[in-house]
Order: C-alpha cells, then sequence, then structure tokens
C-alpha cells in the first residue's frame, strides 16, 4: 500500500494554531510540536493543533485537582443547574457544532446533527444524578446498628476519545463524569480536536467551574502521560483493539480504573424470511453512514444462499442513487478522515479480487461532488468473501460492505460467534422464534432485531463482548455512574439515652 500522507496538500505555516483548554481558558502549554487538521472534502490542512508534552498533561491535571475539591463538595442541585444549562446551550448552538463536525470529519450534516443528538441523550440522563447516586440503607442489622452505603466522585479522570465522533464519544463519557462530582481531562483525536475546545467553553458558559473539565490535546506522549500520572483515577478509552488492549494494560499497571472499549466486525445475518427491501435499507444505511468510519457500522451481512442473489442486487440498486461528496452540499456520504486512511481502505478493495470474493461496487470509480482533492472513497460492495480474507477478519473502518453466503442460521451463528469481536450484530427475520434463539446464543454485547445498530438508548449502557471491550464497565447508562463515582459501606451505631447518653426530655423548672 502507498503512503500518500506527504501528498496531501497543505497550506503555508501561518496556519491557525488550535490550544489546549486549562484553567476555563485557551492555554498555549510549553511544547512547541503540532499537527496539521484537515478538511478531509478539499484534502487541505485547515489550521495546527497543539501537541501536549508529559508537562503539559501535568499541569493540567494540577488544575483539575485543584478545582476538584470545590466542585467534589457542590450540592447536587448545583451539578444539576450546570448540566441543565449546558444541555439547553447545546441544544440551541448544536447547528455551529455539527458544522465544525463536518469540516474536520467529513461526515454529512445530517450524520453531524445525529452525532449530537445521541450525544445530547446523555447529557440529559446525567441531568437525574440525584437519583442515579444514591446509596441504600439498611436499619437494624443487628441490635441498634445500622449499615448504608454512599456514591462519591473519584477525583481526576481521564477521557480519550477518537476521531469518528468527536462530540458524541466525549460526550458519553465527560456528562456522567461531570455531574458525578469528578475533574476531567479530555484528550480527544488531533485529527478533528476542536469540537472539544467548543464544548469547553459551552459548559464554562453553563457556569462550570474552571479547571473542572480542562482538554489537552496531543499524540502518544500525551496519552502515555494520562495513563501513568498518578493523580488521574480512571480512563475511559474508545479506539482500535490493539490501543484499548495498550490502554487497559497500561493504566491498570498504574493502579487506575479503566473502560476501554475497542474494535468490532458487526455482522447482519439476513434469514430467507426476512423482508429484504427493509434489510437492504439497513445495509446502506448501517454500511457507509458516516462513510463507515463507526464502531457501530455493518460491514458484514451473511445472507442466507436462497436470498443471497436477490439481497446483493437490492443492495447495488440502493447504492446507485447515493451521492459521496461534500458534506455540506446535501450528500449521503463524505470523505474519509485523511488521504492515509482512505487509501488503507481502497487496498482492501485489490485484497478481494486476490482472494477469490467479487467486487459488486467500486468506490474507487466514485465521482465526488466535491473538490478532486478530498479524501474520497465511494460505497464499495463485495460479494462472496471468503472468511479467510483479510477483508473479512480486520476491522476496516470504512465504506466497504462484504457479503458472506451461508447455507441457514446455523452456520451464520457459528461466523458470528468465532469472531474476535462481540461489539454489535443484527438480525434481520419475521421468525420470532428465530430471534428469540438469536438473542439468547450470539455472543455479542449489543444485538439489533430488524435494527442495524442497535446503539442503547441513555438509560441503558454502551459496551461489547470479548476484544471489544476491557473492563467490567460500558459506557454511560448505570454502568457509567457507577465506573465514576466509588461506593461506601458505614457501618453506625448511636447509643440509647437509656445508656447514659444525651437527655431529650424537656427542661424542668425546681
Amino acid at each position: 500500500m502507498t503512503d500518500t500522507t506527504t501528498l496531501e496538500r497543505t497550506t503555508p505555516s501561518a496556519t491557525t494554531i488550535l490550544d489546549h483548554w486549562v484553567d476555563g481558558a485557551a492555554w498555549a502549554g510549553a511544547s512547541a510540536r503540532t499537527s496539521p487538521v484537515f478538511n478531509p472534502a478539499l484534502g487541505t490542512v485547515q489550521k495546527e493543533v497543539r501537541l501536549a508534552s508529559t508537562a503539559d498533561v501535568a499541569a493540567a491535571v494540577d488544575s483539575a485537582s485543584a478545582a476538584w475539591l470545590g466542585w467534589r463538595d457542590a450540592s447536587i442541585a448545583k451539578r444539576q443547574t450546570v448540566m441543565f444549562a449546558f444541555r439547553e446551550l447545546l441544544n440551541a448552538r448544536k447547528d455551529e457544532l455539527a458544522q465544525i463536525l463536518t469540516s474536520e470529519h467529513g461526515k454529512v450534516l445530517s450524520d453531524a446533527h445525529g452525532e449530537i443528538a445521541r450525544g445530547m441523550e446523555v447529557v440529559e440522563f446525567a441531568c437525574g444524578l440525584g437519583h442515579l447516586t444514591k446509596g441504600a440503607y439498611s436499619e437494624n442489622v443487628s441490635t441498634g446498628i445500622d449499615v448504608y452505603t454512599l456514591r462519591q466522585p473519584l477525583g481526576v479522570v481521564g477521557i480519550i476519545s477518537p476521531f469518528n465522533f468527536p462530540a458524541m464519544v466525549p460526550l458519553w463519557f465527560f456528562s456522567i463524569a461531570l455531574a458525578a462530582g469528578n475533574a476531567v481531562i479530555l484528550k480527544p483525536s488531533e485529527k478533528d480536536p476542536s469540537a472539544a475546545n467548543w464544548m469547553a467553553a459551552l459548559l464554562k458558559e453553563a457556569g462550570l467551574p474552571d479547571g473542572v473539565l480542562n482538554v489537552v490535546h496531543g499524540d502518544k506522549e500525551a496519552v502515555d502521560a494520562l495513563l501513568e500520572h498518578p493523580d488521574v483515577r480512571a480512563i475511559s478509552f474508545v479506539g482500535s483493539t490493539p490501543l484499548a488492549r495498550y490502554v487497559y494494560e497500561t493504566a491498570t499497571g498504574h493502579g487506575k480504573r479503566v473502560q476501554a472499549l475497542g474494535g468490532a466486525k458487526n455482522h447482519m445475518l439476513i434469514l430467507p424470511d426476512a423482508d429484504l427491501d427493509l434489510a437492504a435499507d439497513a445495509a446502506v444505511n448501517a454500511g457507509f453512514g458516516s462513510a463507515g468510519e463507526r464502531c457501530m457500522a455493518i460491514s458484514v451481512v451473511l445472507a442466507v444462499d436462497t436470498i443471497a442473489d436477490e439481497f446483493v442486487e437490492k443492495v447495488s440498486q440502493r447504492m446507485a442513487t447515493l451521492r459521496t461528496g461534500d458534506g455540506t452540499r446535501g450528500c449521503d456520504m463524505g470523505p474519509l478522515i485523511t488521504g492515509q486512511h482512505r487509501d488503507k481502505v481502497s487496498s482492501y478493495i485489490d485484497v478481494a479480487g486476490t482472494d477469490g470474493a467479487t467486487v459488486v461496487v467500486d468506490g474507487r470509480d466514485v465521482e465526488p461532488d466535491g473538490d478532486p482533492d478530498g479524501f474520497w472513497l465511494g460505497p464499495t460492495l463485495i460479494d462472496n468473501v471468503p472468511t479467510s480474507s483479510a477483508v473479512y477478519k480486520d476491522e476496516i473502518f470504512g465504506p466497504v460492505l462484504s457479503v458472506v453466503r451461508v447455507d441457514g442460521y446455523q452456520e451464520g451463528l457459528g461466523i458470528i460467534n468465532s469472531s474476535l469481536y462481540g461489539n454489535g450484530t443484527a438480525i434481520f427475520t419475521n421468525d420470532g422464534g428465530a430471534a428469540r434463539r438469536f438473542q439468547r446464543e450470539v455472543q455479542v454485547g449489543m444485538i439489533g432485531i430488524n435494527v442495524p445498530i442497535p446503539v442503547p438508548v441513555a438509560y441503558h449502557s454502551f459496551g461489547g463482548w470479548k476484544a471489544s471491550l476491557f473492563g467490567d464497565a460500558k459506557a454511560y447508562g448505570p454502568h457509567g455512574f457507577d465506573f465514576f463515582t466509588a461506593e461506601k459501606a458505614i457501618t453506625s451505631r448511636w447509643l440509647d439515652p437509656s445508656h447514659g447518653g444525651l437527655n431529650l426530655g424537656f427542661p424542668q423548672h425546681d
């Protein structure tokens, strides 16, 4: 594969530089290193982002540690007020955030708005922190003895978020972490970092005290600094499986609580009785939405032989109507995040032919509605993919939909359960018995029944099985508040006045 990173057009050295956000304001830090931030639809650098040094991260942690004491002691009512205000500001200015997401990630505006909406669900869930952080009380467990529990914030926590959802994933984590009374260091992807600063400024406007949420930009040096810093109590991470494993092993090795969400290879099993029009619509939306750059994308369709030809034809027809282009022009799918990633995804199309698969629709032939130097790759459909091929086994993370033909339910189930990953899956059928059996037998954390992308609502929790999740805690929902708080159990006994304690009788006048 040719690395075309050097072929991406760059702008002059006077490019705008995005600073970190520390103590409630933009902060340059001490490091002089920067990284380019591209507009994927143009193939040009639109700004540079600072890359934090270990010392820069330490300064941000110091700021968060000092600010946390006051935030920890703020009443639940105060924290709720800030979160409610943030939700209202975010809703009022979501168009502005969507523009930022499209300009740096490349996803079309409708996808950007969808990302914000799913993130806002978790903000709204976090506003109920008074109910969600209640303890329990058991009276008179032994004579005169009561036992009760409290949930209290951890302290300073770190969030390392991916490029594919630069607003939603941080909202999943910091909304709950802040509501629970923690201080946060957010390290967003250096590929599309601006949304993090924008949300930090909005939280300040909503009344969050300075230093309670700090944003440090960076690469591996900044990540390692967070994983190893003794004052960072917990780490939340979303990314590829190799990186999730590294984050989990490194951070737990330094005594931290960790939730690390890894990669995926999500399957859709289509049984012969399924509504094929519904299944084809779902496969197109779930396979090519956000250019396939999402961990819940459907990347493999397991089609039973008897309906496979008809299904492939229906998907092909729908793909012919899709417009790939600039996300601000009303297109259906935008560019990939970088030229390097585009070329990596494209290389799998060559691999498919070598491995004996059939390329039905080749996305390299796309004529985009956008600048010719954008990082374009159109929707791609590959049929008859062998499970031994890298096209099947690897997390491609792009708009490539593979069809694997199976002889029935049992073979399809076996393929899914043999996968390294266990993030999401779906079954399309009109047979309730088959669906019920599938949800019981499949070894995957999130399951859709005639639903292609089964992302749970905010009051349930998000996370997979096997190599898709490292640690015991899933994201948001009940798992979220459990992760960002620590439980105390108190056993108490108070002497009754009959034991010689305080006389509670009324004063007597002699």
